[in-house]
């Protein structure tokens, strides 16, 4: 599978979460793609009301439905993870 499609997905979700979020000392170029965004040290620390957002946004920019709250765990586990979640509902 080509990467340049997910590399550019994985730069439209690194900004979203930082627009979604107002992120003011995170630029979407500081999120590694296997950062944790939830839990404790070396994550990028976001929270509950976060992870509500988090899943609104991509509902609505991605066009996609994490209808159930375990599926969104998993979904928002970091952006690799967001990534292939949106692709696999792409195909």
């Amino acid at each position: 599978m080509g990467d340049n499609i997910g590399t550019d997905l994985k730069a439209e979700i690194k900004k979203m979460i930082v627009e979604t979020l107002n992120m003011q000392d995170i630029t979407p170029e500081d999120i590694e793609d296997d950062l944790p965004l939830f839990g404790g040290e070396n994550t990028l620390g976001l929270d509950s009301i976060d992870a509500i957002e988090l899943v609104m946004a991509v509902q609505r920019d991605f066009k996609v439905r994490i209808d159930d709250q375990n599926l969104a765990r998993e979904v928002l586990k970091d952006v690799n993870s967001i990534a292939a979640f949106i692709q696999s509902k792409a195909e």
